[in-house]
């Protein structure tokens, strides 16, 4: 059987490389599995970088949302994907992530549940497949200080160490912050532990004079509000 010689990206004409095409046309002229071409540099002898980048595309069913979620394992399987170039879609992903999350302007007022969540937490939580709990720090006028993660893998830690979170309040000099948890399950109902965190959360703020906003549980495309039910 003949072999079919597939060209490197190298042997295509300058208009229809990736990499020359963005600095010509912009990277919005580039297809998905172009942007990821630039990023792996190579491919394998039978494939070019374009080629297999359309066929882990492929695999997640064209989905960007399930490329971000891939493990190390699941893209070191593919052939021509060797560590360095899974470690770089991983962090291109999130980035991509992260960059979902509106940069807080100092002067907008983040003064409801439905505003800190677009503004800081979607984008935070969007895919991720494990508990992670943060803490967001506000200043007297509601205006966004920082966001720290405060525990991962469940709210146990968090529950047994909210002197944590206020020492990171009080080193920020925050008055005000909310709480927010993800539940990987999907399920928006808050559980008796966080029911207990929130209530704990919400005496150490008064002993200290500072507000507790909002405890919020994130699941899926939506969220619940302690505040926004009434029980903060």
């Amino acid at each position: 059987m003949k072999t079919v010689h597939r060209p490197s990206i190298n042997e295509w004409s300058e208009d229809c490389r990736p990499r020359e095409r963005l600095l010509s046309a912009g990277p919005r002229s580039l297809s998905d599995a172009e942007l990821l071409a630039i990023l792996i540099h190579s491919g394998t002898p039978k494939q070019n970088a374009v080629e297999l980048m359309q066929d882990v595309l492929y695999f997640c069913d064209g989905s960007l949302d399930k490329l971000g979620n891939m493990s190390f394992d699941q893209l070191t399987a593919f052939k021509g994907i060797g560590p360095a170039k899974a470690v770089t879609i991983l962090a291109a992903c999130e980035f991509g992530r992260r960059r979902m999350k509106k940069d807080c302007a100092e002067k907008e007022v983040l003064d409801s549940s439905e505003k800190i969540y677009e503004d800081l937490l979607k984008g935070r939580f969007w895919d991720l497949t494990d508990e992670e709990c943060w803490v967001v720090l506000l200043n007297q006028s509601l205006h966004f200080i920082s966001m720290e993660m405060v525990g991962k893998g469940g709210l146990t830690s968090v529950s047994a160490d909210i002197r944590k979170i206020m020492k990171i309040a009080i080193e920020k000099n925050a008055t005000a912050i909310v709480l927010a948890h993800n539940h990987p399950s999907g399920n928006l109902k808050p559980s008796e532990e966080d029911d207990c965190t929130t209530h704990n959360l919400v005496e150490a703020c008064k002993v200290m004079s500072m507000r507790m906003l909002d405890h919020l549980i994130i699941a899926g495309n939506g969220y619940y509000s302690y505040a926004e039910e009434g029980r903060v």
